[in-house]
């Protein structure tokens, strides 16, 4: 094992970058006994080392290495959060500055001149019209938690009680924001989830809730809700807020219309509904807009961010407009608001965003990544749909003789025949039959390219 940990250093400087497949046997035989160690230890509601049976030994920006010496390329980014990839130099030197420079670690929501700076940073890179009349709440390390509080400040500021969802969305694990996820599986069995939450139809264009997709199925939508919210005999009592994802991601890499966005924004403002917009995987450049809202030109009335912030690190904030801010100190509390480390590389994380202009190189690699998966898509008709925004990328995995029937087992099998040519991908969407493509902003065109192979005779080797 000593010999393997020498060999890693030199194996990550060698790591791919050409579309030489290398099929391997997984789990190798050291990460076979991290796991057998984690099955023995660890609850059965791990999730990840099901479907990645791998123990991670070593990480540099794309790309990870396994305690057996496997290296892979990882376009799962902790789920989004590494926006600059692993153990990114600017993030790393900001962590360092605050280890050695004496800082507190540990705060509370005292403030700090790190935490003043952090949310300089942050409101400079909000809107001019939502930064100017915009509060924020440090909320614990989880987005969940964020949603927990953005659910308190909202139905405090309105004196009431039901809250709008939509179909696919995901908003975190906890009580309340398990409430407002669509997935069905981890609810069924926790009895009691925060009453009054009420579903409405998402546009998911390939699979229109209405039957008719394209321009059409999001005009239905938005008419639905709006007659929905007029009818006196609807069944639900006014809202303390509508809460959304401008592009689904757990729910399937759906990204909503300009247009419905627009049709939602109107119709809350109008009915003086607060508009809860979760961005939690998308802030920070993810979409190729700094923030995905800001592409449809809405302005929200609470915005909800985490993962990247963090620099890699637990951090969550809700940000919200003023008028929103009557809830009485204490309302909101947690031990771990105070992260100074995770605030320290969220700077240095949003600093390199914004000075390297990743945002606009998202939309060009974006664009690249899925021109490349749509010429898969042409001659594997398993692939139903290619669809997302920037660096936030679904393919949809159906049976190629069943029209649009999902195929989950068809999308395992192509996750694990990525794996084992070195790309590390997730499922997602309805009964999870989308791969999705979440690697880190600063991946290259190159390694665009390479992934799209990896990805190409992994489908061919399995369909």
């Amino acid at each position: 094992m000593q010999q393997l940990c020498n060999d890693l250093g030199q194996m990550m400087s060698s790591a791919p970058h050409s579309t030489t497949v290398q099929m391997r046997s997984l789990p190798g035989n050291h990460s076979r006994a991290y796991l057998d160690r984690q099955q023995l230890r660890e609850s059965n509601a791990r999730s990840y080392p099901r479907r990645i049976p791998m123990a991670i030994r070593e990480a540099k920006g794309i790309f990870v290495t396994d305690v057996d010496g496997n290296v892979y390329f990882d376009c799962l980014a902790g789920a989004g959060t590494l926006a600059l990839g692993h153990n990114h130099p600017a993030v790393i030197e900001a962590m360092q500055q605050t280890l050695t420079g004496n800082y507190p670690l540990h705060t509370l929501d005292l403030t700090t001149p790190i935490k003043d700076r952090f949310v300089e940073e942050l409101f400079a890179s909000l809107p001019e019209n939502f930064a100017k009349r915009a509060k924020i709440q440090f909320c614990g390390p989880t987005g969940a938690d964020a949603v927990e509080a953005a659910l308190k400040l909202v139905k405090t500021a309105t004196g009431r009680r039901s809250v709008l969802s939509f179909s696919g969305g995901y908003h975190g694990m906890s009580h309340g924001a398990l409430s407002l996820t669509g997935n069905i599986a981890p609810k069924s069995a926790v009895p009691g989830l925060m009453a009054d939450v009420h579903f409405l139809p998402y546009p998911y264009d390939y699979r229109c809730p209405f039957g008719v997709g394209g321009d059409n199925g999001h005009k239905i939508s938005s008419r639905y809700i709006e007659y929905l919210l007029e009818d006196p005999e609807s069944g639900i009592v006014p809202p303390a807020g509508m809460i959304l994802e401008v592009v689904q991601g757990e729910g399937g890499v759906i990204p909503a219309p300009d247009a419905w966005l627009q049709e939602m924004r109107r119709i809350t403002s109008e009915r003086d509904i607060p508009l809860i917009v979760d961005e939690i995987q998308t802030g920070w450049g993810r979409t190729g807009n700094l923030y995905a809202f800001e592409r449809s030109g809405i302005t929200p009335d609470v915005l909800l961010l985490s993962k990247a912030i963090g620099g890699s690190l637990p951090l969550s904030v809700v940000l919200y407009d003023e008028k929103l801010d009557l809830w009485k100190p204490g309302a909101h509390a947690g031990t771990f608001r105070g992260n100074q480390l995770a605030m320290a590389a969220g700077t240095a994380t949003l600093k390199y965003i914004m000075e390297n202009q990743l945002v606009d190189s998202v939309k060009v690699l974006g664009d690249r990544l899925m021109q490349n998966l749509q010429q898969i898509q042409g001659n594997h008709p398993c692939i139903g749909d290619v669809r997302g925004r920037g660096l936030m990328v679904g393919v949809e995995i159906v049976n190629p003789h069943g029209g649009k029937t999902a195929y989950p087992e068809l999308a395992r099998k192509i996750q694990k025949a990525c794996l084992e040519r070195g790309l590390i991908l997730e499922l997602g969407g309805r009964f999870g039959t989308v791969v999705r493509f979440l690697p880190p902003l600063i991946i290259t065109a190159d390694q665009i390219d390479a992934i799209s192979e990896i990805f190409a005779q992994a489908v061919e080797a399995v369909n």
